[in-house]
């Protein structure tokens, strides 16, 4: 996971949490296309404890300012999670460790691009098929000079997803409504990313269709994996038609539990294809074989 690689920030101490806890207010007011989370409602979710004690373990560690960020966030999807089908997973253990460590593993990865391109400017870095904001949104949390895209089909949750960009301040942080291989034949955002990822369930051939053509010559496309070495057999096909490599897969466990997960590594050597990606649907249905 890059250990040693970049200057760690200062790790949080007991006291550090404890002043956190007591600057969070007791009730979080923020509108959200007419949810209200007022004093009527819930706590608003308490995500710290795990943030502070599992991000320094996969080298990424927090300030207390961030994990306020993602106090809110956690608040404000839970609270619309009442309303619409944002995540299954709505509870403050499993949005810390599934959602948020989960989307950080990324990090470390981020960081060593940037390092590679340092003086050329914010790297940017695009999320495809974004959801309820995994994992782009934590990774803009923690390295808040990435200019971050975040692209998904249903508008619905973009619209979330805009609402908790203007509550925590997010700069340089936008949203886009389309599907990936739509994008991926438009001018506007074809190889136009230093970064892409996606966290989803397609197979790596089908990621590797809807990412590799939005990358840049040079960039990086990081599919987040649960599993992934018969993917990766079957993947390296379509990955070198589509313009990539393989540079290097790690599969890990998140910390303090049995949750396996691979993050791979592709690199962009040239220019994908014109033909690629196919039309809408098409890459799901007749993956490259």
């Amino acid at each position: 996971m890059a250990d040693g690689l970049f200057p760690k920030r200062k790790p949080l101490t007991k006291d550090d949490i404890k002043r956190l806890r007591k600057s969070l207010p007791k009730k979080v007011e923020i509108n959200i296309e007419g949810t209200k989370i007022t004093e009527h409602d819930e706590e608003p979710a308490d995500v710290a404890p795990i943030l502070e004690s599992r991000s320094g373990e996969i080298s990424v560690p927090l300030s207390a300012e961030e994990i306020r960020a993602f106090q809110i966030y956690a608040t404000m999807l839970k609270e619309k999670n009442k309303v619409m089908n944002l995540t299954a997973v709505d509870d403050d253990k499993g949005i810390a460790m599934k959602h948020f460590v989960d989307s950080l593993t990324l990090c470390p990865y981020i960081r060593a691009e940037e390092e590679k391109k340092k003086g050329s400017g914010a790297l940017t870095f695009i999320d495809v098929g974004t959801g309820a904001g995994f994992p782009g949104l934590p990774v803009k949390i923690s390295c808040p000079g990435l200019s971050v895209t975040l692209m998904d089909s249903l508008e619905k949750r973009l619209k979330f997803l805009d609402e908790v960009i203007n509550a925590l301040g997010l700069t340089d942080c936008t949203t886009v409504h389309s599907r990936a291989e739509d994008a991926g034949r438009n001018k506007k955002f074809r190889e136009k990313y230093d970064i892409a990822t996606a966290r989803a369930v397609a197979r790596l051939s089908v990621l590797a269709e809807y990412c590799l053509p939005l990358v840049k010559v040079g960039g990086v496309f990081l599919a987040m994996k649960a599993h992934s070495e018969e993917e990766e057999a079957e993947g390296a096909k379509a990955i070198a038609l589509l313009g990539g490599t393989i540079e290097k897969t790690d599969t890990f466990k998140l910390p303090g539990t049995d949750m396996e997960r691979t993050i791979i590594v592709v690199r962009k050597i040239r220019p994908t294809p014109a033909r690629f990606p196919r039309k809408a649907g098409i890459p799901s249905k007749t993956p490259i074989a």
